[in-house]
């Protein structure tokens, strides 16, 4: 089998199981796993797939720039929003995550709401003009990928705080790898964040389900739940839920 049907093959197999285990396909296909292992580096470098200890997982679309993601899935994205704000009460406090579904959400909490929104997203921030609810800001570097504080300075801040509720956006969710993102500082961020509030709940919209990134944010056993619109028939929603993960569905 040449390379370019062997990467093919290992696409729509990743497509289909969730992931590869390189030993497996190399008995099968009578090869080497050293073979293997270099269609999975190239398929890495690629963006399509995401190299693990003895294998790979599907890549996730979510990891491109800001303004370039906020044209991925807006439909799904929509209802999510609109799930997860219907979660927030009079009084609490909640942080919201940077990135564009949380984005969304801002536009699905009433205007008239009494809350606290704490954030690290000065487009979120900004967003929240018009709102009663009051607002703090955390500051830090900007990372112009997400467009959200990061680094020490943003961590240091986030150790002050404590909140009911945390809006966490990931790049990935795969019952494996469980939570993920394409950045490292952004990644200890987020688990700042998750930190300091009583519970997390992770926004997923349909392209992030069963797919991973280079940085683990969280174990699935760290969330209070999954906010989803994948389809219910979606294996990965049943692995995740024989792992113990409440799904709440959206739309």
């Amino acid at each position: 089998m040449l390379a370019a049907a062997r990467k093919e093959m290992l696409l729509e197999r990743l497509h289909r199981d969730g992931r590869i285990v390189a030993k497996d396909v190399a008995a099968e296909l009578g090869l080497s796993e050293d073979s293997i292992r270099r269609d999975l580096r190239e398929l890495d470098a690629a963006g399509l797939a995401v190299r693990v200890y003895g294998g790979a997982l599907p890549a996730s679309p979510a990891v491109v720039d800001y303004g370039r993601r906020a044209v991925v899935a807006p439909d799904s994205k929509a209802r999510v929003a609109a799930t997860a704000a219907a979660l927030i009460g009079p009084g609490m406090t909640v942080i919201l995550d940077g990135g564009t579904t949380t984005l969304a959400m801002v536009a699905e909490i009433p205007t008239a709401l009494p809350c606290t929104i704490i954030t690290h997203s000065p487009t979120i921030a900004a967003a929240l003009l018009d709102h009663a609810a009051d607002v703090f800001l955390i500051g830090g570097q900007l990372f112009k990928h997400s467009a959200v504080a990061c680094g020490a300075a943003a961590v240091e801040a986030a150790q002050r705080i404590s909140a009911d509720l945390f809006f966490l956006g990931v790049t990935g969710v795969h019952p494996t790898a469980g939570l993920t993102t394409g950045d490292a500082d952004e990644a200890a961020m987020k688990r700042a964040l998750a930190s300091r509030a009583a519970e997390t709940y992770v926004l997923a919209s349909e392209e992030k389900i069963g797919t991973a990134s280079r940085y683990r944010v969280l174990s699935l056993d760290e969330i209070a739940g999954v906010v989803t619109d994948a389809d219910p028939a979606d294996p990965t929603l049943r692995d995740l839920a024989a792992v113990g993960v409440r799904l709440i569905a959206a739309g």
